[in-house]
């Protein structure tokens, strides 16, 4: 199973989209200031979440929401939470 996700910078009014397997260990390692694009904003909080069956399909949806980022799907996404 492969997630994709919606972090929050608790520090600025920014967000983080990704993929992965291990949700709990990327969260950890983006706190931790191991990922380049998202270490001036430690810490992250979760956000949204979506299940998908394979690596691939999370990618898609992973660009997906990206291509929204800022209108109203992305919102809509956010406020969900």
């Amino acid at each position: 199973m492969h997630k994709v996700y919606i972090l929050k910078s608790l520090k600025q009014t920014r967000y983080y989209i990704g993929h992965c397997e291990d949700l709990d260990v990327r969260l950890e390692r983006h706190n931790k200031g191991c990922v380049k694009s998202t270490k001036p904003y430690r810490p992250w909080q979760i956000i949204y979440t979506e299940d998908l069956n394979s690596k691939s399909e999370a990618f898609k949806r992973e660009m997906q929401i990206k291509s929204y980022k800022g209108g109203e799907a992305f919102k809509k996404l956010i406020n969900k939470s």
